[in-house]
């Protein structure tokens, strides 16, 4: 089942800015940075710690890069701040699938492709005490890095 907290999503408004704050304030750094097209947004990881089941925990900045994201519509309803809560595992499929036999609803039929390469699952935020809650399996480790 769930092994860890993936990570923590925050929207923000301009994610070179919400970066240096994280740099400046607490020294992290980005581990990896990309652009979802599908999701239409702009991301930077922050790795925190590494995990006991050999995944890391993770900030995850969020910036829309066009105003029809569901991150967009988000920032323009309640402005930046934490957007959701990510959970690992290692079969999203299975956990997601025994998720939704709970009566949760599980917003994708089948999982897609998330960040640094990791299969993803969102769960709905109405059936979830009113977080909107993700589930992530990881891809096969690779070099952190800008891609």
């Amino acid at each position: 089942m769930l092994t860890r907290i993936d990570h923590i999503g925050i929207a923000c408004f301009d994610l070179d800015r919400t970066v240096e704050f994280y740099r400046a304030t607490y020294g992290f750094e980005v581990f990896h940075s990309e652009v979802n097209e599908e999701q239409g947004v702009r991301e930077a990881m922050l790795k925190i710690n590494d995990t006991g089941d050999g995944g890391a925990s993770y900030l995850q900045l969020l910036e829309p890069t066009r105003e029809d994201s569901t991150v967009a519509k988000w920032l323009a309803k309640n402005g930046e701040g934490v957007h959701h809560i990510a959970f690992g595992t290692a079969d999203v499929d299975g956990d997601a699938a025994d998720i939704r036999s709970k009566g949760v609803r599980v917003l994708y039929e089948e999982p897609r492709i998330g960040s640094m390469g990791s299969r993803i699952t969102f769960l709905h935020p109405k059936d979830c005490g009113g977080v909107l809650t993700e589930l992530v399996t990881s891809a096969a480790p690779q070099e952190h890095g800008e891609h």
